[in-house]
């Protein structure tokens, strides 16, 4: 087969690709912490759809190795955030993980409780060129694990602060659409 450029075209990518600027980010933020709802789908400059990962059991026989399905695993989700003066959405991340573990006294707060109390739900959610949802990704029962560092650098005097944020969960779903091609998550 030769190269094709109009078939390409017509055959690979007939609506024109997705694209991986149209997306916006949500994250409910449990009680106790300043909900950020509102700020994170503005602030988000860039975050990911989730991976999941399939192990393998490899297993030997006669000599011959065979491979099977193991576990799933989530791998994290991470967001990268810009900061506005007024560190509404750093604020939060970091009073959100401090509840769950203080700095201080390496305890959970008293009034957190338990598991459903710190887990909440985020979303990333991809846009078609018209702006409807192609694809929404709900991140179940998560939380932060690592509010990262800033950078500070005297020489970047034109550019906006931000930092990443990653997130472990127990799994991901597909909330809207829930049918792509020819298959239903």
């Amino acid at each position: 087969m030769a190269f094709n450029v109009s078939e390409f075209a017509s055959s690979g990518l007939p609506l024109g690709g997705a694209r991986p600027s149209l997306f916006t980010c949500n994250i409910d933020t449990p009680s106790g912490v300043p909900n950020i709802g509102s700020r994170i789908a503005f602030t988000c400059r860039a975050s990911q759809m989730p991976s999941s990962v399939l192990s393998v059991i490899p297993q030997r026989y006669f000599g011959r190795e065979i491979k099977m399905a193991g576990t799933r695993t989530f791998e994290p989700w991470t967001v990268t955030i810009l900061i506005d003066e007024d560190f509404t959405v750093r604020n939060a991340l970091e009073t959100w993980s401090n509840l769950i573990n203080s700095h201080q006294g390496n305890l959970r707060d008293s009034g957190l409780g338990g598991l459903s109390a710190y887990r909440t739900t985020g979303t990333v959610s991809q846009y078609s060129k018209t702006g409807g949802v192609l694809r929404t990704y709900e991140m179940v029962n998560m939380f932060p694990t690592n509010v990262a560092a800033v950078e500070l650098d005297w020489d970047n005097a034109d550019a906006i602060e931000m930092f990443t944020c990653e997130f472990q969960y127990d799994y991901w779903q597909v909330t809207a659409p829930t049918t792509t091609g020819t298959f239903a998550v």
